[in-house]
């Protein structure tokens, strides 16, 4: 169990991957249901910490040398931009509720720290974002939509 628990918080901490990797991954290594999300959620949302304080620390100094991390930190800013803006510390939410590259806690993250948004609220809202987020992917997993559009 501990080599699969390794593997689900491992996927969650791929860029791009997330928790649309680790849920499913986690299913289909027989971990619970109710464990793989908690896991989930739990690695999603503590990610948030070493993102944003990593980027406070060494942005200038370091990482807005490093063209890949230039990039990856404006198509985050390109993305996330518009909901911060109509939506507020909300839009953070809302923005890791799709689940797709370019929307999950490495994005918020860099959006919260780019955008100068303070740190508790965006943390707050990579929670909910993430607990909300993770919810769909498991549902979608363990094909309860397709069920309940199978019965209407």
């Amino acid at each position: 169990m501990i080599e699969k628990t390794a593997l689900v918080i491992f996927t969650n901490l791929v860029p791009g991957v997330e928790q649309v990797g680790a849920i499913p991954l986690g299913l289909s290594l027989g971990l619970s249901p109710t464990f793989t999300f908690f896991i989930s959620v739990l690695t999603n949302s503590l990610l948030f910490f070493p993102v944003f304080f990593a980027l406070e620390l060494f942005y200038w100094k370091l990482f807005s040398k490093v063209g890949l991390i230039r990039k990856y930190i404006e198509k985050a800013r390109e993305k996330g931009k518009p909901y911060v803006e109509k939506y507020g510390i909300i839009g953070i939410t809302l923005l890791m509720l799709l689940p797709s590259p370019f929307s999950g806690t490495y994005t918020a993250s860099i959006l919260s720290w780019f955008l100068g948004l303070d740190w508790k609220k965006s943390f707050i809202a990579v929670f909910l974002g993430s607990f909300i987020g993770g919810i769909i992917v498991l549902f979608i997993s363990l094909g309860i939509i397709k069920l309940i559009f199978s019965l209407s």
